[in-house]
């Protein structure tokens, strides 16, 4: 599946100044810490520092107060914890971090204990020759571990999700993977009552959900042991 891939080119390009970023981030938590409005703190922030377009989404996806950061780390289990249990997948949302991480795009390392892509390429996300790449990446790993049944759930409304479905449910179900692979209409509507681990980095199923897997983040730390554009704004 190749199409393209020209939504990750200009992130390729960016440089991020780390300094600014944490105290800002620092600024942020403080904030929130306090109950301020996330919105309204984001928006004080991003403009003390003028921070750009890219800046002010790395600390929406990066930047929680301590007690909700605190109750999703605490939800969180690996892999290797999930002897014999079923999993359930957000496609889009594992995959597209994947290949951000593929192409050396910036990921932050949020406070809540997961890695997320800052790219916000996800309505115009197109499969490319990565995305091969990345399925059998996530292929192998998953073979590796005696966990249950997969099943992926792939974004409709999405271009090719269906050929996506299918190409995916192929190249795991070659590794060894037990794998369902679903285009729906709204995945988060299926993951919200699927019994059993989830694997997200998406903040609303984190929070309704009770076992989380940062599948993206956990594979990332492995295959990547020393990221070089990985913010860590801690």
């Amino acid at each position: 599946m190749v199409s393209d891939s020209r939504d990750f080119a200009d992130f390729a390009k960016i440089t991020l100044d780390l300094k600014l970023l944490k105290e800002a981030a620092a600024d942020l938590r403080f904030l929130l810490n306090r109950g301020y409005p996330r919105a309204a703190g984001l928006t004080l922030v991003g403009n003390r520092y003028n921070l750009d377009r890219i800046g002010r989404q790395v600390l929406q996806r990066g930047v929680f107060a301590s007690e909700q950061a605190g109750r999703r780390r605490a939800k969180l289990t690996s892999l290797g914890n999930l002897l014999g249990q079923d999993l359930g997948v957000d496609g889009h949302n594992v995959l597209i971090t994947l290949e951000c991480a593929c192409r050396g795009l910036p990921l932050v390392a949020a406070d809540d204990g997961f890695i997320r892509d800052v790219a916000e390429i996800s309505r115009a996300y197109r499969a490319s020759a990565d995305t091969d790449w990345v399925l059998n990446l996530v292929g192998r790993y998953l073979s590796r571990f005696p966990i249950g049944a997969v099943t992926i759930f792939f974004d409709a409304p999405m271009s090719r999700s269906g050929e996506l479905a299918q190409h995916t449910q192929e190249i795991w179900a070659a590794a060894g993977v037990a794998v369902t692979a679903r285009a729906v209409p709204v995945p988060e509507r299926q993951l919200l009552v699927f019994p059993g681990p989830v694997a997200t980095s998406d903040t609303h199923l984190i929070d309704a959900c009770p076992v989380l897997l940062d599948l993206a983040g956990e594979i990332i730390r492995r295959q990547w042991t020393d990221y070089p554009h990985l913010i860590v704004l801690g």
